[in-house]
């Protein structure tokens, strides 16, 4: 997806940043499953990456908090 495509799609209504950034993620899954990789190593893998990113933005402590509930 370019920049265009991205820039026309937030200006429609439910193109929000977020539903955007799901979009990716579940184009990049559906791909995955299709070149054979298992839904469950692309979940434990989105898992980490999502864990790790959150973990540099807020810190160890918060997010230990977070995955405890």
């Amino acid at each position: 997806m370019d920049k265009e495509t991205l820039d026309t799609q937030a200006s429609q209504p439910g193109t929000e940043p977020k539903y955007v950034a799901l979009r990716y993620i579940m184009e990049a899954w559906e791909e995955a499953v299709y070149d054979g990789i298992d839904p469950d190593c692309i979940a434990t893998a989105a898992i980490f990456a999502a864990m790790s990113d959150l973990i540099s933005t807020y810190g160890e402590e918060p997010v230990a908090r977070l995955a405890e509930r």
